[in-house]
């Protein structure tokens, strides 16, 4: 399905964003996750990139007039880089924004008198727009970089609209999970993750499994947001059909440049997801 598809049927999905923080580690690239906590109803206990939901306060009146790199956006696209970064803020405390006078990005020491306002933002007591003006804030979307766009197959009762982006995470911004919606959190070599998970030692959902393999294919920050910039989205919205042996199974496009076309149709279970990953 094409972008402009996916758009016209949007009022069947949930439009959603999830953000990929990348750094690079001694070891090569890393990737920062998270563990959803056991009592969520999807994917409970799994492993996964922070994000969630766009916000109706992400399109608020004010939001436009303080984001950087996002001009000329349409309504669906900017809501999903709007809703990105809140949402690495509000279950990572990682803050893509610039202070507006100076232009530059908020440093650790701001980040921690910002720290109060993670809770509120994501208990919707706070909107975006009302966060960056008071504060004195822009958003730097122009450190996003559109990597996936995933849609949750339609036999599914719940479905969901989710992009993926790509950001190097600031040096000095600690990222720490919720303690809410995620219990605990790690950087991660790619490979790493995956083979916790083929050991059982982690629970990787099927979109977020395709993501970390394919992020984990760059050696490094720059060669994976590069790459990405270089690499148009396929939307991947999983159909079901039958492999050569008449099982059934999930199919993939190839052009969207994953290592796998196909899947059992067990996975499906494992592809609806209001949260990141």
């Amino acid at each position: 399905m094409s972008e402009a598809g996916a758009k016209a049927g949007a009022s069947a999905l949930i439009p959603a964003a999830t953000i990929l923080l990348l750094r690079d580690g001694t070891e090569g690239l890393e990737v920062f996750m998270v563990v959803r906590h056991h009592q969520i109803d999807f994917a409970s206990g799994a492993l996964v990139f922070p994000g969630g939901k766009i916000d109706k306060l992400d399109m608020a009146p004010g939001v436009r007039e303080r984001a950087d790199g996002m001009e000329g956006l349409d309504d669906w696209e900017f809501s999903m880089r709007v809703a990105a970064i809140r949402e690495a803020f509000e279950e990572s405390g990682v803050l893509l924004a610039r202070n507006e006078r100076t232009g530059s990005v908020v440093d650790a020491g701001r980040l921690k008198t910002l720290e109060r306002f993670r809770d509120p933002l994501n208990k919707g007591e706070l909107g975006i727009a009302e966060f960056l003006a008071n504060e004195g804030l822009r958003l730097a979307g122009d450190m996003l970089t559109p990597f996936a766009h995933w849609i949750t197959p339609n036999m599914m009762p719940k479905r969901f609209d989710t992009r993926f982006y790509l950001a190097n995470a600031p040096e000095d911004h600690l990222a720490v999970h919720d303690g809410s919606e995620s219990v605990d959190s790690v950087w991660i070599r790619p490979a790493q993750a995956l083979k916790e998970a083929d050991a059982g030692k982690r629970t990787i959902i099927f979109p977020t499994r395709m993501n970390v393999e394919k992020v984990g294919r760059s050696p490094s920050v720059a060669h994976a947001i590069e790459t990405a910039r270089m690499t148009p989205v396929v939307t991947v919205e999983p159909q079901v059909t039958k492999n050569e042996k008449g099982e059934p199974v999930l199919r993939i496009p190839i052009e969207a440049g994953y290592s796998v076309t196909e899947a059992p149709l067990s996975a499906a279970e494992n592809v609806a997801k209001p949260k990141a990953g």
